[in-house]
């Protein structure tokens, strides 16, 4: 059962007299604990939901509506029940690698099934029940997106620092035979799963084919708080070659056998290895985008579209594109391709050295305020053109809790904040 904190005024549940403070325990007949069962079972057009009162009453109410309509019961958590943590300790978790006195949100290690389905995050399956599992496969969730990073189950285990992460792999076949989507991740490590490791994990996950839809591989991250970690090292130009050229050539075999390539590189392997990116037909859906598989090469196609069939111009204003050391070289490349369309356009790329961080973070989404504003002070411009990555979900806040108002206050410039479209990017242009 999960509580009901509040009411939508004029809703179907405020006609039912449902208060705030009552609990919700069953839809048509079905027990609902959490989020995914409430989702699951609301767009049925008749609901009978069974209700405890706080004070201890138990009632039923029936109501009819629209399909996707919703019915006015609002909760305390998106997921109406606590999160659910990692339990590992991984070599290369990131989360251990930050600073103190951040905000406490950031260091939230998640690895909740639930999140998977709803917002694409990653779980490692080593804290999944045979419940949580059992209800994935009943309600058909799909897809489910895993950090797998090795199939070799005592090098996961020693990665991972979990005993039992070489056993959870096997509900990766309980996930395919119920014909589960699944998207794989991998975040490699020179000298731990790279190499021969990496062929293994790739053949390994094919016998999962076609359940698996998707393999990603990306670099590992290293920032300067590292004391007391597990010593690791970044990838040189050869070790990254290496990644590309065994996850391309996996990804020929399959395509010579009429199937999907499955297996991507992101694209800090290219760059690393100095290597041209593949062209956006390469990635098909971009289904692993978000792990900026791809990224690049998808920009460069909506950017070039939208500067083809654009027919104005641009205000004549100072622009300054702001982003991460890695992105800089590709985002000068779009911004010269539109002064060359327009002689007029002044805009500068400054790509952000990561103070705050490490020198060895180069990725846009881990800019921060404070190295925006140290970076760029006496910078004469009148906006600054920020991707919508480098701040939290509200737009509001950097990493390092400096605000949009004092980056602006600071450097005397109106910030813009840019989508994730290269269309986007060309709009912002033109102010």
């Amino acid at each position: 059962m999960v509580l009901i904190d509040g009411i939508t005024p004029k809703s179907a549940a405020e006609k039912a007299k449902i208060k705030a403070g009552d609990y919700l325990l069953r839809i048509n007949g079905h027990d609902v604990e959490d989020v995914l069962d409430y989702r699951f079972f609301l767009p049925d057009t008749r609901l009978k939901l069974e209700l405890q009162t706080a004070d201890g009453k138990h009632r039923t109410v029936r109501i009819r509506k629209e399909e996707y309509e919703e019915i006015g019961l609002e909760f305390a958590s998106y997921l109406m029940d606590e999160q659910h943590t990692c339990r590992n300790k991984c070599v290369f978790c990131f989360i251990d690698q930050m600073p103190p006195g951040m905000r406490e949100t950031l260091y939230v290690k998640d690895d909740d099934s639930r999140l998977s389905f709803l917002f694409g995050n990653y779980i490692t399956l080593t804290n999944l029940s045979e419940h949580e599992l059992s209800r994935i496969i009943e309600m058909h969730i799909s897809p489910v997106n895993v950090s797998v990073h090795t199939t070799d189950p005592d090098l996961r285990c020693r990665m991972m620092n979990n005993r039992f992460a070489g056993d959870s792999l096997r509900h990766l076949r309980r996930l395919a035979d119920a014909g589960i989507r699944i998207n794989a991740q991998m975040v490699l490590c020179p000298g731990w799963n790279d190499g021969e490791q990496l062929t293994r994990t790739m053949r390994d996950l094919l016998a999962y084919y076609p359940a698996v839809q998707s393999v990603a591989a990306v670099p590992v991250g290293l920032t300067k708080y590292r004391e007391g970690l597990t010593p690791l090292s970044l990838f040189t130009k050869e070790q990254a070659a290496d990644v590309i050229e065994r996850m391309e050539a996996m990804g020929d075999e399959m395509e010579a056998a009429g199937k999907p390539r499955l297996f991507y590189p992101s694209d800090e392997f290219y760059l690393t290895a100095e290597r041209p990116l593949p062209s956006a037909d390469f990635y098909a859906d971009f289904v692993q985008w978000e792990n900026g598989v791809g990224m690049i090469s998808l920009l460069r196609q909506q950017f070039a579209s939208a500067l083809e069939w654009c027919d104005e111009q641009p205000s004549g204003s100072r622009l300054t594109v702001v982003t991460g050391l890695l992105a800089a070289p590709e985002l000068t490349s779009l911004c010269e391709a539109a002064g060359r369309k327009w002689p007029s356009l002044q805009v500068t790329v400054r790509g952000i050295r990561n103070d705050f961080f490490g020198e060895t973070i180069t990725v846009a989404g881990l800019v921060t305020g404070g190295d925006i504003i140290r970076q760029l002070e006496g910078v004469e411009t009148d906006y600054l053109l920020i991707p919508t990555c480098m701040l939290r979900h509200e737009q509001d806040l950097f990493l390092d809790d400096v605000s949009v108002e004092q980056v602006e206050q600071a450097l005397n410039a109106k910030v813009v904040i840019v989508g994730e479209d290269g269309g986007d990017l060309l709009d912002a242009l033109l102010l």
